[in-house]
């Protein structure tokens, strides 16, 4: 092992499938703009093996991990201790080894998804009729810090209506949340459509009214991809003004769950634009 390699700071994502994963680019990225000597690495995780893969890992000597689907409510069990945010979200994406030999656990993706709006796309949240399509983990994630920011409803709709009564009930001490099925949205018109369905892994889109977007309306996938993805495609093809991917999302929450690790906070835009890039050369 070289001498650089054994000074590294060892950190990973793990999820299935990670292996097309960016966090690793990203976080070596925002490591050498902060001076810090890291190994970053993505590791596909098989169903039923996470508590014993994040053991091994930290036994190897890590000292951080993000976590990306299907493992975030695994992760929220897995953790000793978690910030008010993860305890909101009933999900962790983001845990750090301490000395003493917690695993604590935070959840950035709220925050990730807020900077990306308000500050990247410079979005006004404040007041706005928003819809979330889907009630998993994503969704979760994202609800707390949304509400936050003064939002004036959210409707959660969902295939499995009873699940997104459910997470609506769960956040209703927070803001204007309603749960329903996509049958309702009909005659409905919203500022802002967020899908967190899977349904872009399936190269779908989620069964939606044709008129969904009011005026000047936003359509954001928070999954990302070298293409766009169907959602956002049918976005566009549906009135609304502005359509975006969760790159920046991506990348805000890394910045957040960097800042947590290290204790200093990396620029995000170049490292979104140098993957934007990236894509659009590939």
């Amino acid at each position: 092992m070289s001498e650089s390699r054994s000074n590294s700071q060892l950190y990973a994502v793990m999820g299935n499938p990670v292996r097309h994963s960016k966090s690793p680019a990203i976080h070596i990225e925002f490591a050498r703009q902060c001076g810090i000597a890291l190994e970053y690495r993505a590791i596909e995780v098989e169903p039923g093996s996470f508590a014993r893969t994040v053991e091994e890992f930290r036994a190897a000597g890590g000292q951080g991990l993000n976590i990306t689907v299907p493992f975030k409510l695994e992760a929220y069990q897995l953790a000793d201790e978690r910030s008010a945010r993860a305890e909101l979200a009933g999900a962790v994406n983001t845990l750090k080894f301490e000395n003493s030999g917690a695993v604590y656990g935070d959840n950035t993706d709220g925050v990730g998804l807020v900077r990306d709006l308000a500050t990247n796309h410079a979005i006004a949240l404040k007041g706005k009729r928003v819809l979330v399509l889907g009630a998993g983990g994503a969704v979760r994630g994202i609800l707390g810090p949304l509400l936050q920011q003064g939002i004036g409803s959210v409707v959660i709709a969902n295939r499995t209506v009873s699940k997104a009564t459910e997470l609506a009930h769960a956040f209703a001490a927070h803001g204007d949340v309603n749960g329903c099925g996509f049958d309702v949205l009909h005659g409905q018109r919203f500022d802002i459509v967020i899908n967190g369905t899977a349904a872009s892994l399936r190269a779908e889109v989620p069964p939606l009214p044709d008129e969904l977007f009011a005026g000047q309306a936003v359509a954001y996938d928070l999954m990302y991809g070298d293409q766009p993805m169907p959602f956002m495609i049918w976005a566009r093809e549906h009135s609304a003004a502005r359509v975006t991917d969760g790159l920046g999302m991506l990348v805000e929450q890394a910045a957040e769950s960097f800042l947590l690790w290290h204790g200093v906070r990396p620029q995000t835009g170049p490292v979104i634009e140098h993957l934007r890039q990236g894509a659009s050369s590939g």
